[in-house]
């Protein structure tokens, strides 16, 4: 029995389909589905119901998957015991959603390049369902997410509430005001980031609560082109207190809304069942000490342009 034969079974297990199991692993189709084949001879059951282009587990497989977890699990986390010895180099894996990645975790990574030379860091930004079904399959070691996050075999730790801000161009009317409600937004367009990032959603809710539907002019990749639609006057939008820039200064303004002030709260998730390296103890030690600087800087009344 070969480990990457244990790694293909749990593909398919997680996918329910050979070709995406395949997709995801690197390897041809057919190549996987010999390997599971092999597998289920050695063990000497059919792992899987093929349904068409589905892979139903049978009552088998449903045993078997359990225990190959257990096994790359803890074959991973010796692989990474090995790696905190001190005489050699340490590699981390870390994701965050991209209203996260560029304001906290890319400066912290070219700082920790400094105080940790030894220590490599990969880095993924991606949707925060992605990022929390990599943490759950062990393709990162941990993720900073906003939340809602449920999953039994994940670990969530509190890392910062910051408040969403109302953003306007400087040559907006609200940029001299003093006080903006959710009322005051009617007849306003707004930019938004995809219907897949978790800040959109997030947003949809809270109008959603104020019993307000704003009207999505424009639906944006990247928050930097966000950032453009709004400093141009074409609409205006909200946005996380972290994707505050000091180069905002000269096209935008930042206002707090009076009255049920949005905010989000960022947490740090990792696999219960993973081994936890020095590396990544280091990485979230630093992490905290950033957050605790953040955590000074929000202020609770209204922001300056």
């Amino acid at each position: 029995m070969e480990l990457h034969q244990l790694r293909y079974f749990v593909a398919v297990a997680d996918t329910g389909n050979f070709t995406r199991a395949a997709e995801r692993s690197h390897i041809s189709q057919p190549s996987l589905s010999q390997q599971v084949l092999n597998l289920e001879r050695e063990v000497g059951h059919k792992l899987f119901h093929r349904l068409g282009r589905k892979a139903v587990l049978t009552e088998a497989g449903a045993a078997f998957l359990d225990r190959a977890r257990r096994i790359l699990f803890e074959v991973e986390n010796a692989a990474k015991e090995l790696g905190d010895h001190p005489r050699l180099g340490r590699r981390i894996t870390v994701g965050a959603v991209q209203t996260v990645m560029p304001y906290l975790i890319t400066p912290l990574i070219a700082e920790l390049r400094e105080l940790h030379p030894n220590l490599l860091i990969d880095a993924r930004e991606d949707f925060r369902a992605s990022l929390v079904r990599a943490v759950v399959e062990g393709e990162l070691d941990l993720a900073v997410v906003p939340l809602p996050v449920k999953d039994h075999r994940i670990s969530v730790e509190p890392l910062l509430t910051e408040p969403l801000l109302l953003v306007v161009g400087k040559r907006h009317a609200f940029a001299s005001r003093s006080e903006i409600s959710v009322q005051d937004l009617a007849d306003e367009t707004f930019a938004s980031l995809g219907d897949s990032s978790s800040l959109a959603a997030q947003i949809q809710t809270f109008f959603g609560d104020q019993k307000f539907q704003p009207r999505i002019g424009f639906r944006c990749a990247q928050v930097a082109t966000l950032k453009q639609f709004v400093a141009a006057g074409l609409s205006i939008s909200l946005l996380p207190q972290l994707a505050r820039l000091p180069d905002d200064q000269e096209g935008l303004t930042y206002l707090r809304l009076t009255g049920s002030e949005p905010t989000r709260e960022l947490v740090v998730i990792r696999h219960l069942q993973r081994y936890q390296s020095r590396g990544a103890e280091q990485f979230i030690s630093l992490l905290r000490q950033h957050v605790q600087v953040q955590s000074g800087t929000i202020e609770t009344t209204r922001l300056p342009s």
